[in-house]
């Protein structure tokens, strides 16, 4: 599978927002977009009238780029959505926010989403005290996270959890920072989800 590999700020330049693809550096005055809040490349400070498809598109880059997805998983999640009762872009940013790394991203085990992606697929992460090694894993109400003992005893980890422990976490999860250990505490809502996006123009793109 082809997988990005430039530099991830260039990713929120290209949709002016920050996607928290760099973890603690995306809250100090090193992020790129503070310095250039500007598209990359010659034109990129030029102003572009986004309309119509071109604004769809952007909705669902923004979106895609923002779990670390490729455009296939993500194609597969809305197929999942739409298939599900209710809303179809309020079910898609719900089992978004529910997959196993984004999880684990925001207890606070990991710098970022791709670190924390990093961490499941090297089977460091326990649901239920089983190892789950899939990152689109979706958490369940009442599910337990918990890290292998071999990771809680790394030092450059417990530096991690140490700094994020003063991050606010979400009402749906709960954290016991003594042993590593989160509960899915209920299942997210749409109110939960503070991604500055329109999921309703997704719909639409994939509608046609």
């Amino acid at each position: 599978m082809a997988r990005y590999q430039k530099p991830d700020c260039r990713l929120c330049r290209s949709e002016k927002t920050k996607l928290f693809l760099k973890g603690n550096k995306c809250l100090t005055d090193k992020c790129p977009l503070e310095k250039r809040p500007f598209a990359p490349g010659q034109h990129g400070r030029m102003r572009k009238r986004v309309l119509g498809y071109a604004l769809q598109l952007r909705e669902k880059q923004k979106l895609k780029r923002y779990y670390c997805m490729s455009e296939n998983q993500f194609r597969l999640f809305f197929k999942r959505a739409e298939k599900q009762k209710g809303v179809t872009g309020e079910n898609l940013l719900v089992m978004l926010e529910r997959r196993l790394d984004n999880v684990v991203y925001l207890m606070g085990l990991a710098q970022s989403r791709s670190q924390a992606r990093q961490i499941v697929t090297h089977g460091h992460i326990r649901v239920n005290n089983r190892k789950v090694t899939v990152p689109s894993y979706l958490v369940k109400e009442g599910d337990i996270i918990s890290v292998k003992e071999k990771l809680a005893q790394k030092e450059n980890f417990r530096q991690i959890v140490e700094t994020n422990k003063t991050k606010t976490l979400p009402g749906w999860l709960q954290m016991d920072w003594d042993n590593y250990q989160g509960r899915v505490a209920s299942l997210p809502t749409r109110q939960d989800i503070t991604i500055p996006v329109e999921e309703h123009l997704i719909v639409e793109l994939y509608s046609k």
